[in-house]
């Protein structure tokens, strides 16, 4: 995911103290002949250009969406918005932020509140967990464009029917690999965001925490604890990946595709791509939910996606408010999903007809947005998240109550702005 900056005072001088500069790639103009130009800035995205035209013709001339296409990696985006918040920057109207990025802006007062009919506007329909990504402090600070969870996806010809405990996949895949059967379990074990997403879910699955509800302290509870223990026992398993440790979402899809795993935690977008990889493989990929930690807990996936906010410094806000609510419509949502395959955030759009044919799973997904496990909403989650999987890697070095205590006095220190980052 992102590589985190110091600490804030040290981040941001450094970033005051730099020019600032943008690539040809993402420069734009604040007016185009005299006319209103609201300045979007995304990561990127399949056919999101195309949402951008059919917001500019809904618009009728009254202001023009100019799509800034931000860098690929998580760490080029952040790093590129933040240096040029931090310098007042009146050029930049709308953000495309990831859902862990929403409290650390608001606080530095970067994006504006959403208030009145524009909030209600957003509210309206939106699923509960994504719309808590979009808050800090109570307040509405994003409207939520695209969301995600992780899904167990599996072979329904080596294994009928889809464990529903994380104990349950392990003892399966080992007796699979005694037969001499497709056996190995993927999951994004490298030392980045897919770590600590694989962490919080299995968190949120055996009812734990990993900070306190107000995210002032770090609690790393029995659930941790468990969570912990469930990430040793895989990565010390027979049937653990050999490339566990460095394995990010991609690779291990492409591990997948060749036939010789079992099981892969990993998002929902591996399901067009085995489609095309691998059709014979494709006709047995199938999903469930992710397994839980605790046999009388189901599990609970930790939510991803991309919410748009509105620069605090835009020229434009009556037209970026505007702006955003109409590429996060439900009718771009649907177009989005189908073309792009991003899960929408509304709920409406996961029982149009049109969504069945290329969103096959869509019930699994919408049931695991219905019960997430939000990841820390801190300011300091770049932190945080660097801190544990750091913490965390390798996998197998893990020990569950020692590792805990560990989590537990270096978050607190990150909580506090006392920790050095690794």
């Amino acid at each position: 995911m992102n590589r985190i900056p110091g600490r804030r005072g040290r981040r941001l001088i450094a970033v005051l103290s730099a020019a600032l500069v943008a690539s040809p790639a993402v420069a734009a103009c604040g007016s185009d002949g005299g006319g209103t130009v609201v300045n979007v800035y995304y990561s990127t995205e399949e056919n999101f250009d195309k949402v951008v035209a059919m917001c500019n013709q809904a618009a009728g001339g009254r202001y023009t969406i100019a799509l800034n296409t931000l860098p690929r990696e998580a760490d080029g985006q952040r790093e590129q918005m933040v240096r040029r918040l931090a310098a007042g920057d009146t050029d930049m109207d709308v953000l495309g932020l990831d859902v862990t990025w929403v409290a650390e802006f608001a606080e530095a007062g970067w994006i504006a509140e959403w208030t009145g009919a524009d909030k209600s506007d957003v509210e309206q329909g939106t699923l509960a967990g994504p719309l808590e990504t979009a808050r800090w402090k109570d307040k509405l600070y994003a409207a939520p464009k695209n969301t995600n969870v992780q899904l167990l996806w599996y072979r329904d010809d080596v294994v009928p029917t889809p464990p529903k405990t994380w104990s349950e996949m392990l003892s399966t895949a080992e007796k699979l690999k005694a037969e001499n059967k497709p056996s190995a379990v993927l999951l994004t074990g490298a030392q980045y965001e897919g770590l600590v997403v694989q962490f919080n879910t299995l968190v949120g699955g055996a009812g734990g925490k990993i900070l306190s509800d107000d995210s002032t302290r770090a609690v790393v509870d029995d659930g941790a604890v468990k969570a912990l223990q469930a990430l040793k026992d895989l990565a010390t398993s027979p049937v653990a990946s050999a490339s566990l440790s460095n394995a990010k979402e991609d690779p291990i899809r492409l591990e997948y595709e060749k036939g010789t795993s079992a099981f892969m935690l990993n998002w929902p977008y591996v399901y067009a791509a085995m489609g095309k990889a691998n059709p014979e493989l494709a006709k047995h990929f199938k999903w469930a939910p992710y397994p839980a930690v605790d046999a009388d807990k189901t599990g609970t996936a930790t939510i991803g996606g991309f919410n748009l906010a509105v620069s605090e410094y835009s020229r434009h806000k009556p037209e970026a408010f505007e702006a955003v609510k109409c590429l996060r419509s439900a009718e771009h949502q649907k177009y989005s999903a189908i073309n792009s395959g991003v899960p929408p955030t509304i709920e409406s759009v996961y029982d149009d007809p049109e969504m069945a044919e290329p969103y096959p799973m869509r019930d699994t997904i919408l049931a695991e947005l219905k019960k997430p496990s939000p990841r820390p909403i801190t300011p300091a989650y770049q932190n945080v998240s660097t801190l544990i999987s750091t913490i965390l890697s390798p996998p197998s070095s893990i020990d569950p109550q020692a590792t805990a205590q560990r989590l537990r006095e270096e978050l607190q220190d990150a909580l506090d702005s006392k920790g050095v980052l690794p």
